[in-house]
């Protein structure tokens, strides 16, 4: 296995793992660990297949075209429509997510470095000017510290988990929080869960940079989108079988106090530091990579100019919408991560049958994943009910 295919592997393993990963235990402490394991698992199998599914259309439309140039191709611009405001939409559910959580551990470090009990207003706008103005410097200088933080980001998961594995008690494992209702848990975690498993939209990035290779990119998707599944297992494993899922589950989705409490449980300085650094760079290596694509598409969209005064335009398009959700929704961590789940199914899920039923029709040749249309019609019925999911938690 070549450099270029390892590379590969690791865009598709990277885009998915990131701050999701940090609203797992939350959204599945109620479940439990086992049945959080089988919907990871089915949530997982989802994005494998779809994933195969946008190679598919990908090397039929022909290598180098973008999602927005396929769906052009096969839906027109009506389809092109949906797929620009579905792709506007989880960009900035992701990024008023990100900027909701990055103010929960800012005002975490606040607490436990100064003693300092930092508000959540002035906390989203610090996070807000100071790591957003990555997006108006380029791609350039987002890819450097990228790389730099998502390799340390990487080396902090592995000695986070390896400390706390020793403090995984089996009884806590098994328990799972006291509910009301068991269908309303699994719906809420559903959204959640399969908007940690998003990294389709890299895929038409990796056919351009393996000359479609149709085996080796089946490879790239497989492995790479299985790499994401061993972490949350394990993040699980240790968040849910050292804190408890009665007390995750207490927390209601503030990641600043499920932080707090794994720092809490290694009595450790050093590995208390480690558990913060990691959740720190597990949410910006995310956020800088969702707030330069929709800096990008934004400045696209309105054909800004390379100026000064182009850029101050296009960076306060990016980010004037979803700093106002977070600044009034302070606690919408999971709930916007679970609404990112909509769009994101409408570009992962629904356009790829759709745009595959149009090639299939009309040629038979070349690539083509497995499980003909009775796959894509599960694919669709799976993409209803996470929709249907989000919607009846948010109603």
């Amino acid at each position: 296995m070549n450099f270029k295919i390892l590379g590969s592997i690791a865009i598709v393993a990277g885009t998915a793992v990131g701050a999701g990963m940090l609203a797992l235990p939350l959204t599945t402490a109620a479940l439990g660990f086992y049945p959080g394991i089988l919907l990871m698992l089915g949530c997982w199998a989802i994005s494998a297949y779809t994933s195969l599914l946008m190679l598919e259309v990908n090397l039929r439309s022909g290598v180098g075209d973008n999602l927005h140039v396929i769906t052009g191709k096969a839906l027109g611009k009506k389809g092109q429509v949906v797929q620009s405001l579905s792709f506007l939409s989880l960009l900035f559910a992701l990024t008023a997510a990100y900027l909701t959580g990055g103010a929960d551990l800012l005002a975490l470090k606040a607490k436990s470095w100064f003693d300092f009990e930092l508000a959540n207003t002035p906390a989203v706008l610090m996070f807000t000017l100071f790591l957003g103005a990555f997006a108006a410097l380029g791609v350039g200088w987002v890819d450097k510290v990228s790389r730099m933080l998502f390799s340390a980001m990487v080396v902090l998961l592995v000695l986070v988990i390896a400390f706390l594995l020793p403090e995984v008690n089996g009884e806590v494992l098994a328990h799972h929080a006291a509910t009301d209702s068991v269908s309303k848990v699994w719906l809420a975690a559903i959204p959640v869960v399969i908007t940690s498993f998003g990294f389709h939209v890299c895929i038409a990035t990796l056919v351009r940079y393996l000359d479609g290779d149709a085996a080796t990119l089946r490879k790239v998707l497989l492995i790479g989108s299985t790499i994401p599944l061993f972490c949350y297992i394990l993040w699980l494993l240790v968040t849910l079988g050292t804190v408890g899922s009665d007390s995750i589950a207490s927390f209601d989705g503030a990641l600043k106090k499920m932080i707090g409490a794994l720092q809490e449980i290694t009595n450790q300085p050093m590995i208390s530091k480690f558990v913060g650094f990691f959740a720190d760079l597990a949410l910006i290596t995310s956020f800088l990579g969702v707030t330069l694509s929709l800096y990008d598409f934004l400045a696209e969209l309105i054909r800004a100019r390379k100026t000064v005064g182009g850029r101050v335009q296009t960076w306060l398009l990016t980010f004037i919408p979803p700093l106002a959700c977070a600044l009034f929704y302070p606690n919408g961590f999971i709930a916007l991560l679970g609404f990112a789940a909509i769009p994101l199914v409408v570009i992962s899920l629904i356009l790829p049958v759709i745009i595959a039923l149009k090639q299939r029709a009309a040629t038979s040749e070349g690539y083509q994943v497995v499980g003909g249309k009775p796959a894509l019609v599960l694919v669709i019925i799976c993409a209803v009910l996470i929709i249907v999911s989000q919607l009846y938690v948010a109603l």
